[in-house]
């Protein structure tokens, strides 16, 4: 048995370290955990369905066919952003080379010196200056980095995010720099979506109730009931939601530096992303350039692995075929010694008596019985010698001598 080397091309998302999920061959990127993502998806185009089911033929008929037009426009809007944002690189950075670490844990080594044995390490720490404030880089001990400003590791998605502004669960991905534009406005407009619905849901009731009572309204559109619901409770969290984020996108923060606060704290620091002008904070993280991904997802790379190749047994068939045609040819001429191995040995003139693995059973005794008449003729007859003796070299001289004198 022999491995065999082989090296194949793979894409680089199949080696990404990190609990995400990939598909498309690498274009669609999400965290695995994407239960609450599918309840989203679930809540949002079951209540439309039923809208547009319900209320949006009464309306179009009474009030405008304007209104179920714009509600599919905003239905479309809501979905692009929200798959926009769960199947895109929130800004995942890459972690470092075995080569990088170790030329990292050099250098912190070699800064912070000898440590006495029972002492705490210093923390490793970097500090940078953007503004004139300074910025200190945390050390992940995970990626093995020093994370730019504003990066934080995900414990859910195992990743250092840059611009990391917090994991949520309903979109089923991490919210950071590549996709929090798109966030906002998955927020902003569901929120719009569900006033929408909300508001002409109770136009319809109220129509209907002038000609058919109110009780009588519900019976006939029990769907409406059920929108109404699921509106009523959805309605305080998305606009409260998007509310707090157009709050932080004013002062050009992350609910993450919120929580922890980073520049409201006890040392009272001025956050240096601001430029103190919310017009300016608002274009800046609203309509800033689109950075690209850091990844290289589709990218490929050569990996080497190792295959066992075991060599292929001969068959029961093959052997007695080649037995048999060795045999034809050493009862013509005299056997011709072989060596296997190093080890002398004559060529066999009979078929193998022990039956191998490869021998069907019904063949077994009739093997056994040629085996016992063999061996009884050999006893019979005993094979003579058929190596010719050799000659000794004081009867060749003699012969020559006789040859000689009759000469």
């Amino acid at each position: 048995m022999s491995a065999v080397m082989i090296t194949r091309k793979v894409r680089k998302w199949e080696k990404l370290p990190g609990k995400n999920t990939f598909c498309c061959d690498g274009r669609v990127m999400m965290a695995r955990q994407k239960g609450v993502f599918y309840l989203t998806l679930f809540l949002i185009v079951g209540t439309c369905a039923l809208f547009f089911a319900f209320e949006c033929p009464y309306l179009a008929v009474h009030l405008s066919p304007a209104i179920p037009v714009f509600a599919v426009l905003l239905f479309l809007f809501v979905i692009a952003m929200l798959l926009r944002t769960s199947f895109s690189d929130p800004g995942v950075l890459p972690r470092a080379l075995p080569e990088e670490a170790t030329f990292i844990e050099m250098e912190i080594e070699a800064a912070n010196g000898n440590v006495p044995a029972g002492q705490r390490p210093p923390p490793r720490i970097r500090n940078v200056q953007i503004n004139n404030q300074i910025v200190k880089l945390k050390y992940c001990y995970t990626c093995k980095i020093f994370r730019p400003p504003r990066a934080s590791h995900c414990s859910i998605c195992d990743n250092c995010v840059d611009r990391f502004d917090h994991h949520c669960p309903w979109v089923g991905n991490c919210v950071g720099k590549r996709n929090y534009r798109y966030f906002y406005l998955f927020t902003m407009s569901l929120s719009l979506l569900t006033i929408y619905i909300f508001t002409f849901d109770i136009v319809h009731v109220v129509m209907r109730s002038v000609d058919n009572g109110f009780l009588n309204t519900l019976k006939e559109t029990p769907g409406t009931v059920l929108e109404v619901l699921v509106c009523f409770f959805t309605l305080w969290s998305v606009v409260g939601l998007t509310g707090f984020h157009t709050y932080l996108i004013s002062l050009n923060q992350t609910t993450n530096e919120d929580i922890k606060g980073s520049w409201s704290g006890k040392n009272r620091v001025q956050n240096p992303y601001s430029h103190k002008n919310i017009i300016k904070n608002c274009c800046e993280v609203l309509c800033g350039p689109t950075y690209p991904s850091v990844l290289d997802r589709r990218g490929l790379m050569s990996e080497d692995s190792s295959v066992s190749a075991t060599p292929a047994a001969p068959s029961s068939s093959s052997s007695s075929s080649s037995s048999t045609s060795s045999s034809s040819n050493s009862s013509s001429s005299n056997p011709v010694p072989q060596t296997t191995h190093g080890v002398l040995c004559l060529q066999k003139t009979t078929a193998p008596l022990i039956p191998n693995e490869h021998t069907p059973d019904d063949a077994k005794p009739s093997i056994a019985a040629s085996a016992e008449k063999s061996s009884s003729r050999k006893e019979e007859h005993p094979p003579a010698s058929k190596v010719p003796p050799l000659a000794s070299p004081e009867t060749d001289a003699e012969a020559s001598l006789a040859k000689d004198k009759s000469h």
